[in-house]
């Protein structure tokens, strides 16, 4: 091949990297990003209204305090989820506070989760319900 053929080989293909990494950040400055919520603060997932009005662990046990509304869904529950360093819980409900599913009424109850197995540090609460999902910091 000849130098020239090169060159234009050479400038063709950085344009189209260029324009691609253009697309990209297009693409990225588009998306909306939910924030991260704190304790007392209220999120909406779906048809759902949840909000976190306490935490607490001990001895690998998280208890997290929730107000829970807007939709009857005794399977709501399934959407929660605790993240931490290395591990992530479901909920296991028990307790004489523990929470039952969803109620159009807001209801105060508990979320137990076993942390035993998620290394100290950071604590999310994940909600996902439909394709919306609600996430608070816990520690």
């Amino acid at each position: 091949m000849r130098t020239r053929t090169l060159l234009l080989l050479a400038v063709t293909c950085g344009l189209a990297i260029l324009i691609a990494g253009t697309v990209q950040i297009l693409r990225l400055a588009g998306q909306d990003t939910q924030p991260i919520l704190a304790i007392g603060d209220t999120g909406t997932a779906g048809d759902a209204n949840v909000t976190v009005t306490a935490f607490e662990e001990v001895d690998g046990v998280t208890t997290v305090t929730v107000t829970l509304a807007g939709v009857d869904d005794p399977a709501g529950l399934n959407g929660f989820t605790l993240v931490g360093p290395g591990a992530t819980a479901e909920p296991n409900q028990r307790g004489q506070q523990a929470c039952t599913g969803f109620t159009v009424a807001p209801v105060t109850c508990t979320l137990t989760f076993g942390s035993a197995t998620i290394e100290p540090g950071d604590r999310l609460l994940v909600f996902h319900r439909a394709t919306e999902s609600a996430r608070w910091k816990l520690v």
